[in-house]
């Protein structure tokens, strides 16, 4: 491996980068784009992200935090599939935490020029993340594209690192022990079904037997079997859902230490029936249950975080088909929708059909409403022709299908110009057409402009 420089610049490079990534909130939108990416499309998502800062042929890394594949590669086929690990364990070598290095190194084979970076992820006990691009030419980039690969580097393998290791170890047991619990329900059920079948068919089969017994051991043994399933039903509701009580009281012990030292007063109200018609407490849904809980709890940080509050309140309510949890403080009443944007809660909300409402009255305090459903909502006819857009494209998408400009866009997204650009090129691509006019009316079929599920009330 041969080091060209990295530090030295050129004018060609140096205006290439600053079109897409000289601003920053240029650059903070593409790493965001970046992060919103399921895991199992992430490095290929980061690929076209960095296209306009470092232009690459093929990407790879080598992370510490997963064991059975910690190689990974996007790229030309010829490219991606012949990197090996040895040749990436190689550069970590030339690679400096935290610098990043532009030189030749062999990658699939022969020798190539690459740009690297390299990053420490805590979850692989300290070990290096190493990010490398084999580049479209030797050309030097300049040494601020560099500092920004880094950077958005870093962010991505904190991010990478939190998902590997955010769910705590008592919740990823009983995670595993109720997936083995379903799996096991599932398997025995298979077994009784097939013999219970076995056995109906056995007298019907039977020579030996006339017709009215055969039917009468037929139908006896059939009764048996629907009792046994209805049992059997019985055990897998169990396992998939979780009493409403319950699941307030696991909120309850995660919200107390959270204001353990804090001078802010908790009322916890648990559910209680809707109506007299219903007087006990149903199980609901334990995605519901895991999705309400992460509202709240995400909620509740972001209210701490005000001034002046003394009091917050938490309840649940259940109805025949929802249920309603509701927080509820007494700050200065200027908490707004974007604010929960941190933590996703939007998307945990929308992604089971739910709705989210933030009511802030300035000087009296601020309630958000979350509003999940209890039975899941209908299939889907067909595939959804935008399933592969980001958040922020269905965005500039929903823009685009009110006929606005790109100007309109920005203003209205609080984005620049050329970021919009960026992301009407790459809506698209995705969606197969060559036009915003085609783009528009694909997005119209699909049901856009809609009202956002996540609206602010004052």
């Amino acid at each position: 491996m041969t080091d060209n420089g990295a530090g030295s610049t050129a004018g060609a490079a140096h205006e290439r980068w600053r079109d897409g990534w000289g601003r920053p909130e240029e650059a903070l939108a593409r790493a965001v784009e970046v992060l919103r990416t399921p895991r199992p499309n992430l490095l290929r998502r980061l690929s076209e992200v960095l296209a306009g800062l470092v232009p690459h042929t093929a990407i790879a890394h080598l992370s510490g935090i997963c064991t059975y594949t910690p190689v990974k590669a996007f790229g030309a086929t010829e490219l991606a599939g012949g990197i090996t690990s040895l040749e990436l364990a190689r550069l970590t070598d030339a690679v400096a935490v935290g610098r990043p290095w532009q030189g030749t190194a062999v990658l699939a084979g022969r020798s190539r020029p690459v740009v690297a970076a390299s990053t420490i992820t805590a979850s692989a006990n300290g070990t290096g993340a190493l990010l490398v691009l084999v580049l479209e030419s030797a050309e030097p980039l300049p040494g601020q594209a560099l500092a920004v690969l880094q950077q958005v580097w870093e962010l991505v393998t904190i991010h990478s690192d939190h998902r590997a290791t955010d769910a705590a170890p008592v919740h990823a047991a009983a995670s595993r022990a109720s997936a083995g619990a379903r799996a096991r329900a599932i398997a025995d059920l298979t077994g009784t079904h097939a013999s219970a079948l076995s056995a109906v068919l056995a007298p019907l089969r039977s020579t030996a037997l006339d017709d009215a017994t055969a039917r009468r051991s037929a139908t006896e043994l059939a009764v048996n079997a629907l009792l046994d399933l209805r049992a059997g039903a019985d055990l897998d509701r169990e396992l998939s859902e979780e009493p409403a009580d319950t699941a307030f009281a696991r909120l309850a012990d995660e919200l107390r230490p959270l204001l353990r030292h804090s001078p802010v007063r908790l009322d916890l109200a648990p559910p209680t029936p809707a109506t007299p018609a219903t007087p006990s407490i149903p199980s609901i849904p334990a995605d519901t249950a895991h999705t309400a809980r992460a509202a709240v709890r995400s909620t509740v940080l972001i209210m701490l975080e005000q001034d002046d509050l003394t009091r917050l309140h938490v309840s649940w309510r259940i109805s025949d088909d929802t249920l309603r949890a509701v927080v509820r403080d007494d700050g200065p009443g200027l908490l707004v929708t974007d604010g929960l944007a941190a933590h996703r809660t939007a998307d945990r909300v929308t992604a089971l059909a739910g709705r989210l409402a933030v009511d802030a009255v300035p000087g009296w305090g601020t309630t958000v409403t979350v509003d999940l459903p209890l039975t899941a909502p209908a299939a889907p006819s067909g595939p959804d022709p935008l399933e592969g857009l980001q958040p922020r494209e269905l965005e500039v998408l929903d823009q685009l299908a009110q006929g606005r400009r790109n100007r309109d866009i920005a203003r209205a997204l609080h984005i620049s110009e050329s970021t919009v650009k960026f992301h009407v090129a790459n809506i698209l691509a995705k969606l197969g057409v060559a036009s915003r006019g085609e783009a528009a009316a694909l997005a119209h079929r699909a049901g856009l402009p809609t009202t956002a599920a996540l609206y602010a009330a004052s």
